[in-house]
């Protein structure tokens, strides 16, 4: 299979995990993310019950994760992986539509079962440090955010241990074989050429260009994403919020040591990220509360988050017997890894011997 991001390596990860025998290929595991990739530019908040919609692919793939997060986490742990997991999601309604919207939503989820909670406005204020200025909230307890990180490395090591196989290898393109065993798909490296019978493309936004000589259509769309991390002045916690903050698209992640994640901009088109557009995520269009303005900066990175044009994300599909898609996650990769990794297994429970990839 081809890329190791946070979805390739969950992919990777989980098939070996049910004793499928898996080639991983990507230069980054040799050479490290690039400072553009998605992944490693993500915050990691797992969006999941606080998903507006309630039905469709996009909330059972959601469902679907928050489940399997939950126990891949569980399962690593006992093997010496940590994945460090912040709980809880309080998303700020910025105006009384929006806080409507969230009445509704929670009197949905209570139906189903779900913890969440409205949060009136002189709840909010009582919260310290001070929040952006909010007419409520919505805060879901389940949901929360990952350290994509780590993650990817647990996910690695323990793949690792159990027999999966690397190359550190940009591909350069693909070609049908002759159909023979295991050799369905000849995969052409700045290293060699390799053959297997199933091919899983979690490429990214390198993925159309590998697609397109095989006739097919999946193009994607740079969005790029900056992101501050930010030591807060002295007595100042954000670890004592009930969980990662979402306000007007923005989000505030809590960090050890009273350090915060501030992202993250979305920028169709561009590969280096508009200052203006950095300025206004700094100090939260002119309504940071004075703690905010007085952090102090100590990075500053940006990401190219694959969208799909004219096609929902993400694009999770077989495109011939053998060649498996799962990319175009766009915002959320972090969310959706595992689930795209179960669907890439079910593809492959089939009768006979299990297929390599």
């Amino acid at each position: 299979m081809i890329g190791a991001g946070v979805v390739g390596l969950s992919v990777a990860w989980h098939l070996v995990e049910h004793g499928h025998q898996v080639r991983l290929i990507d230069p980054a595991l040799a050479e490290g993310q690039s400072s553009q990739a998605g992944s490693t530019a993500a915050l990691g908040l797992l969006m999941g019950q606080i998903f507006r919609r309630s039905s469709g692919r996009g909330w059972r793939l959601r469902q679907q994760s928050l489940a399997l997060w939950s126990q891949w986490r569980a399962l690593l742990e006992k093997r010496g992986h940590t994945i460090p997991f912040r709980p809880g999601l309080l998303q700020l309604a910025t105006n009384d539509q929006e806080r409507q919207a969230q009445a509704r939503l929670v009197e949905q989820r209570r139906s189903q079962g779900l913890p969440l909670r409205l949060l009136e406005p002189s709840e909010l204020e009582a919260l310290q440090p001070a929040l952006p200025p909010a007419a409520g909230g919505i805060l879901s307890p389940e949901d929360g955010q990952i350290d994509p990180v780590p993650a990817m490395q647990a996910l690695l090591r323990d793949a690792r241990r159990q027999g999966l196989e690397t190359m550190a290898a940009a591909v350069l393109h693909l070609e049908r074989g002759p159909g023979d065993a295991g050799q369905r798909w000849c995969i052409h490296t700045a290293a060699g050429r390799c053959h297997s019978d199933w091919l899983v493309l979690a490429a990214g936004l390198g993925s159309p260009a590998l697609l397109e000589p095989l006739g097919h259509e999946r193009p994607q769309s740079p969005v790029l994403g900056q992101a501050l991390e930010l030591q807060l002045p002295a007595g100042c916690d954000a670890g004592l919020w009930p969980g990662s903050i979402s306000w007007d698209g923005i989000n505030l992640v809590p960090r050890p040591g009273g350090r915060l994640w501030l992202g993250a901009t979305v920028e169709p088109g561009r590969t280096s990220g508009d200052p203006l557009a950095l300025a206004a995520l700094r100090d939260l269009s002119g309504q940071a509360p004075p703690w905010l303005e007085q952090a102090q900066v100590l990075r500053h990175w940006q990401g190219l988050r694959a969208r799909p044009d004219n096609r929902p994300a993400p694009l999770i599909e077989t495109l011939e017997p053998g060649l498996l898609l799962t990319s175009g996650h766009y915002r959320n990769g972090v969310l959706l890894a595992p689930a795209s990794a179960a669907w890439v297994l079910e593809q492959l429970q089939v009768p006979g011997p299990l297929p390599a990839l």
